[in-house]
């Protein structure tokens, strides 16, 4: 390993690379770390603190990228990227992530559970840990219930996604009605691998939008990844969520699609989603 460098991460020059690298080393069970969307989707959002990108890492061997370490959101946590064949690495990513990751002192390190060397290396450091999500493992074939319609593809309101998504995660109950804003959309749909014209929403009879499910298409992973899914709280448990996904696998399989993401809800096992990669969290 005499030959492998570092550099620290820099968001204008390095970001296509990172991507890319995620893009070679991915395997269904994340085994190699993070589907390369769920950081293009943490770059572009409003919400990730991006104070702190400085501190993310890359190892390189000549100028291909072999390892990355990086945070997403809450700064707090720290992820694991690594190829296969630079195993021998890992002591020394972790090492990196336990003395300059921390934000005000606190860490935690987000490993899925096939990461085998970086496991190795955090239960030597003295980490532990606990928790767990769902990936998807079969179709989903749930229709939508009458008096619902889907947005027609690549015909989205970005103001209405905006606002389905403020009150479909609880905003509206805890920080007061929507206020219109709806610019910051712009960013996430303009990422350089954001694919808008996948994304699924569900009107009501009046065209409002009560559910809405982002999808970043990855073809070269066969990767239908989702991200977000929200259904506005007096709309729930009617099935709209589960008819969305239904959706997307009908408009995505015809174009390679052979895995759909998911998230840690019972409701995912629920409809039919299978075991996945399992996340879990380590702290010393």
């Amino acid at each position: 390993m005499n030959s492998i460098t570092t550099k620290q991460f820099s968001i204008l020059s390095d970001h296509m690379a990172v991507y890319q690298f995620m893009l070679d080393i991915y395997e269904k069970d994340w085994r190699n770390g993070v589907a390369a969307p769920f950081w293009e989707y943490a770059l572009c959002s409003d919400w990730m603190d991006k104070s702190y990108l400085h501190r993310c890492r890359m190892w390189k061997d000549g100028e291909r990228i072999v390892g990355f370490c990086f945070y997403e959101n809450p700064m707090s946590d720290v992820y694991f990227s690594l190829r296969l064949g630079y195993e021998a690495l890992a002591p020394e990513m972790a090492a990196y992530a336990g003395e300059h990751m921390p934000v005000n002192g606190e860490h935690q390190l987000v490993i899925f559970g096939s990461q085998t060397p970086i496991l190795q290396a955090a239960k030597a450091a003295g980490y532990s840990h606990e928790s767990y999500v769902y990936d998807c493992a079969k179709p989903l074939h749930y229709p939508l219930p009458e008096g619902f319609r889907f947005t027609e593809p690549g015909l989205l309101d970005l103001a209405k996604c905006c606002e389905c998504c403020w009150k479909g995660f609880d905003h509206e109950a805890e920080d007061g009605p929507w206020n219109g804003e709806f610019e910051y959309s712009y960013a996430l749909v303009n990422a350089p691998h954001a694919t808008p014209e996948q994304h699924v929403a569900v009107m009501n009879e009046a065209g409002d939008y009560v559910c809405y499910a982002g999808m970043w298409w990855v073809p070269e992973n066969h990767l239908a990844y989702l991200e977000p899914l929200c259904t506005v709280p007096e709309y729930r448990r009617k099935g709209l969520a589960a008819a969305a996904l239904s959706e997307l696998c009908r408009r995505l399989k015809p174009l390679g699609a052979t895995h759909m993401t998911g998230g840690g809800n019972p409701f995912y096992p629920k409809i039919g989603y299978g075991p996945g990669e399992k996340w879990t969290y380590w702290k010393k």
